[in-house]
């Protein structure tokens, strides 16, 4: 039984999906106005973890992640510029060239990830009349108002008649006590209230047609709507990162039930965040490092380049709840770990059975189950994989012996918790370059083990040791087992 901790109650529940077998799933994305960078690679990384298990624990997945291409404003939910026009303004562009672009670069980055594609991807922008009619349903039910122009959420008329604060746990008549009254130049009555739909300015590029303006909706409006569109007035599972938690889906939250008169969603998800010297890494602080700046390496808190997959284990070491904090320490670590866990893959490969085993072999696979039934317990899997390579690598050295049975085990072990559960790439982590050139490498350094190998056969053992010693200056570490030889390049 899959427990995951719902952010809403507080709890590790057991996993109930509303329809036997099918699960539907909605993830905030991004707002595509700048190039992905850690923060981002989290939730996507969190909730594609989250998606392969629903999936191979026999669902049928109806994944969700929108993109926030219009509605989001530079200061707050409410004012201040669209993040995406000021883009478009300051480089001359349309505003849909901008997310176009961004929107490409997202997906490359989310490919050289391994993160797998949402069954739809929705855009906040091609769902304009949905949004309209679901403020409709706001108004009817009493809890918007009409000013100016723009339309916004009643925050105390709707915690009079609900609870708004319960996602987040905020007392919200204590906040409601305490902000200033407004001199009726402001358009909102209370400053808690969010906009649900906004007058453009004469200047504002991007802007629709509605019954009360011409303008465009609210950064919160746009996930009830899609979710609702794809998912039914109920699904399961609403995930993101825990800086949306309050006020983007405790205001989600208000406007359901507002418009349904219940709550849309089941489990609420969050993961946590990915810091830098113990502060959030993100745009808004002017900290972040991009994605394709780890994978070049061009960027002054890093000594190299990190390939994909060592970003993706670095952030599966830790549990999804909890947070990571960034260094160019800890992302060199991570890259060692996982080059010891790929030449314990690699090993069990190239294992010769035995007829039988010397030593038993515990169950790694019902640990990692358990341990992904746990919350996703990513780092829990890890080690019992680490404990596995223990026994590849002395069955390796001729320490102990594995039958073809045993072997097979561990061979189902790491397809199935390693690559196609973590989805961690085990071809592309183990070396850059293309195919073809990999081939050819690693062609070549094979071509001079047969040769060292022929030397010792020939008691030549000054060409054996020729070939180590100078492979061994080049970065190369060979190491003779009892298989064979071995070879990697030196982390």
């Amino acid at each position: 039984m899959l427990y995951i901790y719902n952010t809403l109650s507080r709890i590790k529940q057991p996993f109930k999906p509303l329809h036997e077998g099918r699960v539907g799933m909605y993830v905030c994305g991004p707002t595509v106005y700048g190039d992905a960078h850690l923060g981002h690679a989290r939730p996507a990384i969190t909730f594609d973890i989250l998606f392969r298990y629903l999936q191979h624990k026999g669902y049928k997945v109806r994944y969700v992640r929108n993109i926030t291409d219009v509605g989001h404003l530079e200061h707050d939910a409410d004012s201040g510029e669209d993040k995406i026009a000021k883009k478009a303004r300051l480089e001359q562009l349309e505003p849909m060239e901008v997310v176009q672009y961004y929107l490409n670069r997202y997906h490359h980055d989310m490919e050289a990830l391994n993160v797998l594609p949402p069954s739809i991807e929705p855009h906040a922008s091609g769902h304009i009349i949905e949004q309209i009619e679901y403020i409709k349903k706001i108004l009817e039910a009493g809890y918007a108002y009409e000013s100016q122009g723009s339309v916004y959420f009643d925050v105390a008329k709707y915690n009079k008649d609900h609870h708004y604060g319960k996602l987040s746990g905020r007392n919200i008549d204590d906040l409601l006590s305490t902000t200033r009254e407004l001199d009726g130049q402001d358009e909102k009555r209370n400053p808690l209230d969010f906009a649900l739909w906004k007058k453009a300015a004469p200047e504002h590029i991007m802007h629709w047609p509605s019954p009360w303006s011409e303008g465009f909706p609210g950064w919160h409006l746009e996930c009830s709507t899609m979710g609702e569109k794809y998912l039914g007035e109920e699904f399961d599972i609403h995930g993101g990162g825990m800086d949306l938690m309050f006020p983007h889906h405790e205001c989600e939250i208000a406007q359901s039930v507002a418009a349904k008169g219940h709550d849309t969603v089941h489990y609420w998800m969050h993961n946590n965040m990915i810091t830098i010297a113990g502060k959030k890494m993100g745009k808004s602080y002017n900290n972040f490092i991009t994605l394709e700046q780890f994978f070049k390496g061009e960027h002054p808190l890093l000594t190299r380049p990190y390939s994909p997959m060592v970003i993706r284990f670095f952030i599966l070491q830790a549990q999804y709840r909890s947070t990571v904090d960034f260094s160019d320490a800890a992302l060199q670590a991570a890259d060692k770990a996982l080059q010891k866990m790929l030449d314990g893959y690699r090993r069990l490969q190239a294992l010769v059975p035995a007829e039988k085993s010397s030593v038993e072999l515990p169950d790694f696979a019902a640990k990692c189950y358990e341990a992904m039934d746990d919350d996703l317990n990513t780092p829990m899997v890890i080690a019992e994989l680490f404990d596995a390579c223990k026994y590849i690598n002395q069955a390796s050295d001729g320490q102990i012996t594995l039958s073809a049975a045993d072997i097979d085990k561990l061979k189902a072990l790491f397809n199935t918790f390693l690559i196609d559960l973590l989805g961690i790439r085990v071809e592309s982590s183990a070396a850059d370059g293309n195919n073809a050139e990999r081939k050819a490498f690693e062609g070549a350094v094979d071509l001079l083990m047969d040769v060292r190998k022929n030397a010792k056969a020939a008691k030549d053992w000054t060409t054996s040791d020729l070939i180590r010693d100078r492979l061994a200056a080049l970065g190369f570490d060979v190491k003779d087992t009892k298989s064979g030889v071995e070879w990697k390049i030196k982390s």
